[in-house]
C-alpha cells in the first residue's frame, strides 16, 4: 500500500483567487481521510489533483515514494470512484467489473477469481448478468466500488459517492465502504460536504475552507478541540452555539449585571458551548428566553436567546414542552467552554472550576 503526500499544492485559475491555496498534508498508509468542507472550498480540486485530471499550479504530489506532479493518472496506480456510478448501460455487472483489466489488459486467468473475490465481498454474486438498469441505487454503488477494488490498486480516491442516495442508504453505504476499506488495508481519500459522513467513517479529516486547510486532526479532536470558529460551526448537529462576550466586563454581551466568566481566556471575544453540554434547571444559572424547540423523538433541541445572543440551541432529553417567551436557566461546566478571539481562533483558557 502507499501513503499520499501533499508538498504546498496550489491551483489557480486564470487571474480569479486561488482555487486551492498552498495545502499540504499526508495520508497515511492504510488509512482512511476525508477531505471536509463546503461547496467551493477546493475539496474536489484536491482530489483531482491527486487523481491526475487536473494538473496543480505549484506544488508536489507523491504516492508513495513516487513524485507523481506530472504523471497521467493511469501511471499513478490508483483507482477512483465518482459521484455519478458511470457505468455502461449495455455492459452486465459482470463485464462492467472486469472493464479496467480488460482495458489495462491484464491476464485472463486472473478474471474468474478476482470476480469472485470481489462480488463475495460486495454481496454482488447473484446480481453479475444484470445490467445497470436493473438495479437500485446501492447496487450500482457496489458496482462501481467492485470496479475499483478489483484493479487492486493501492490507492482509492471517492468523490461524494453517496450523494445521489437516499439517507437509509447512505448510511449502509457509509459502513460497508468503512468495512470495505478496513479489510483490503487501502490508502484511501474520500471528499464529501457531509459532517456525518466525515465523522463516522475517518481516521483522519482535512477540514478546508476557502481553498486551505482550517483543521486536519482526528474526528475526536476535531469536535472536541476545534481549532477556529468555523471548525467549531461546521462540525456538530446542531453547531457548537457561540456566544458574544462583553469586551469590558468578559460577561456575556446583554447581561449588564453578569460579570467575567468563570475560566476564561484573556483576549477572548466569543464562548462556544455545544448544545449537549448546556442543560436546563429550575434555579441558578444564566437566565434565557424560549423561541422555538424542535422534537426529535429521543431528545429536543430548544431554540433559546441569552442576552444579545439569539439562536443558541439546547440538546435536552425526551419531548421538552416549553412555549415561546418561556423563561429557562441555563447551565454548563466550565470544563466546557470554548473561547475564541476576535479573529475567530481558539484561545487557552484560564484556569478552571465549576460555573455555578
Amino acid at each position: 500500500m502507499s501513503s499520499i503526500t501533499l508538498d504546498n499544492i496550489s491551483k489557480q485559475y486564470g487571474g480569479a483567487p486561488p482555487a486551492v491555496d498552498r495545502v499540504s498534508f499526508t495520508v497515511e498508509v492504510g488509512t482512511f481521510t476525508v477531505l471536509l468542507g463546503p461547496s467551493g472550498c477546493g475539496k474536489s480540486t484536491t482530489l483531482r489533483m491527486i487523481a491526475g485530471l487536473d494538473e496543480p499550479t505549484s506544488g508536489r504530489i507523491h504516492i508513495g515514494e513516487r513524485d507523481v506532479t506530472e504523471l497521467a493518472p493511469a501511471q499513478r496506480r490508483i483507482a477512483m470512484v465518482f459521484q455519478s456510478y458511470a457505468l455502461f448501460p449495455h455492459l452486465s455487472v459482470k463485464e462492467n467489473i472486469l472493464f479496467g483489466l480488460r482495458v489495462r489488459k491484464e491476464p485472463r486467468s486472473d478474471y474468474a477469481s478476482r470476480l469472485q473475490q470481489v462480488s463475495e465481498l460486495l454481496g454482488l454474486e447473484k446480481l453479475l448478468d444484470r445490467k445497470p438498469s436493473q438495479l437500485s441505487g446501492g447496487q450500482q454503488q457496489r458496482v462501481a466500488l467492485g470496479r475499483a477494488v478489483i484493479s487492486k490498486a493501492p490507492v482509492c480516491l471517492m468523490d461524494e459517492p453517496l450523494s445521489n442516495l437516499d439517507a437509509q442508504l447512505r448510511h449502509e453505504m457509509r459502513r460497508e465502504i468503512r468495512a470495505l476499506q478496513q479489510s483490503l488495508g487501502i490508502t484511501m481519500v474520500y471528499v464529501t460536504h457531509d459532517q456525518t459522513e466525515a465523522m463516522s467513517m475517518a481516521d483522519r479529516v482535512v477540514l478546508l475552507n476557502g481553498g486551505r486547510i482550517e483543521q486536519n486532526d482526528t474526528p475526536d479532536t476535531l469536535y472536541a478541540q476545534p481549532a477556529t470558529e468555523f471548525s467549531a460551526r461546521f462540525i456538530g448537529t446542531p453547531p457548537m452555539n457561540l456566544l458574544k462576550l462583553d469586551a469590558r466586563t468578559g460577561g456575556i454581551q446583554g447581561r449588564e449585571d453578569a460579570g467575567p466568566l468563570s475560566g476564561i481566556a484573556p483576549g477572548a471575544a466569543k464562548v462556544g458551548l455545544r448544545p449537549e453540554h448546556i442543560s436546563i434547571h429550575d434555579n441558578g444559572g444564566f437566565p434565557a428566553t424560549v423561541v422555538n424547540v424542535e422534537y426529535f423523538g429521543a431528545d429536543s433541541i430548544v431554540i433559546c436567546k441569552v442576552g444579545a445572543n439569539s439562536g443558541i440551541a439546547v440538546r435536552a432529553a425526551g419531548h421538552l414542552r416549553a412555549n415561546t417567551g418561556t423563561s429557562i436557566r441555563l447551565h454548563w461546566k466550565n470544563t466546557n467552554q470554548h473561547f475564541f478571539d476576535a479573529s475567530g481562533k481558539t484561545l487557552t483558557r484560564a484556569p478552571l472550576t465549576l460555573t455555578s
